[in-house]
């Protein structure tokens, strides 16, 4: 958490009166710090974790289906 950050909770605790305006303009300030993926980057995120949560639920279904042959085997 940042210094500012914890002033500004301070003031709010405490019950002191802040400037709004500059808190507004330096939250617009951090906002254009902000750099946004673009919707290719976005895409590409998507499809990566598609196939990496697919990958993952094929190899648990395939454990399980091993344990559990396994374990209908030992009880028969």
């Amino acid at each position: 958490m940042k210094l500012e950050a914890l002033f500004i909770r301070n003031d709010i605790i405490l019950g002191k009166s802040m400037n709004l305006m500059k808190h507004y303009h330096s939250a617009k300030a951090e906002l254009a710090k902000v750099i946004f993926p673009t919707s290719g980057q976005v895409k590409q995120a998507y499809i990566s974790v598609v196939i990496v949560v697919s990958v993952i639920a094929a190899f648990l279904a395939l454990v399980d289906l091993l344990m559990s042959s396994v374990m209908s085997a030992i009880l028969g």
